[in-house]
């Protein structure tokens, strides 16, 4: 269904052809006549394809009446088979606002139009209305209500697209946000840690100073410098092993004495 959606969309405007002097309004209308010469030209070479040269003859048309629904009307159609969708929309709502829909004899096909005109340039919601628009007029109109439920369709896909699009770029916003809330934590985590070093060696610095005063102090007073436990052992250990050579210095010494005393008995 939806392949033959789109081929409804493709053959816009052709279903209803062009509209003809004398059958435009209700009599309650009070548009001005146009001059049935132009209009009439125009429709025999829109009804050969000839786009352009029709758009002339209907702009020709309003240079007499401006206010021409005819004329308006069927240079919509000429423009939109030249792909000018921009002025084809511009030219329906300017016959919108000039003539009350509900007095217009072909206010269905308007509408039909007008959807088919926003579908070419892919503005879903204003198709959805104008295809509905459509509808109410003419219920029994099976292409407006397989364009509308096409319309319908893209204009959900539309949104859901836009929606994801929305949350990926709020993800992205906030996955940004706590990169950057990272970087700055880690800024702050390197200051502290550089902080902490600088203080640590301002400490020792400090303890090194306080470490030469307390010394210099102790010399200045004549007063002997305390000594670790360990440098008192490393210092007992060494007396110990002076006063150990020291005693066998003199047993080696009394040895020799005995000994040349022992030679001379002998001699």
């Amino acid at each position: 269904m939806i392949g033959g959606m789109m081929n409804h969309l493709i053959h816009t405007f052709s279903r209803i052809g062009l509209v003809c002097i004398g059958l435009l309004l209700t009599a309650s209308m009070t548009l001005a006549q146009t001059d049935k010469r132009e209009v009439r030209a125009g429709n025999r070479k829109f009804k050969k394809e000839k786009w352009q040269e029709a758009e002339i003859d209907y702009r020709r048309a309003l240079v007499k009446d401006s206010l021409s629904f005819a004329a308006n009307y069927n240079l919509a159609n000429a423009l939109f088979r030249q792909e000018n969708m921009e002025e084809a929309g511009k030219l329906l709502d300017k016959i919108g606002e000039q003539a009350p829909m509900e007095e217009m004899s072909k206010a269905s096909d308007y509408y039909f139009n007008k959807g088919d005109v926003a579908a070419k340039g892919k503005q879903w919601q204003q198709a959805v209305d104008a295809f509905k628009e459509s509808l109410l007029r003419n219920p029994g109109d099976l292409e407006a209500k397989e364009n509308y439920i096409y319309a319908k369709k893209m204009l959900e896909n539309q949104q859901n697209q836009q929606n994801q699009q929305n949350q990926n770029n709020q993800n992205n916003q906030n996955q940004n946000n706590q990169d950057q809330q990272d970087q700055q934590n880690k800024d702050q985590q390197d200051k502290n840690d550089r902080n902490q070093d600088q203080n640590q060696q301002n400490q020792n610095q400090q303890g090194n100073q306080d470490q030469n005063k307390d010394q210099q102090n102790q010399n200045s007073s004549g007063q002997q410098p305390k000594i670790s436990p360990k440098q008192a052992q490393q210092m007992l250990k060494a007396i110990q092993a002076k006063e150990k050579e020291t005693q066998d210095k003199v047993k080696k010494e009394k040895a020799e004495a005995l000994k040349s005393k022992r030679k001379e008995k002998n001699w």
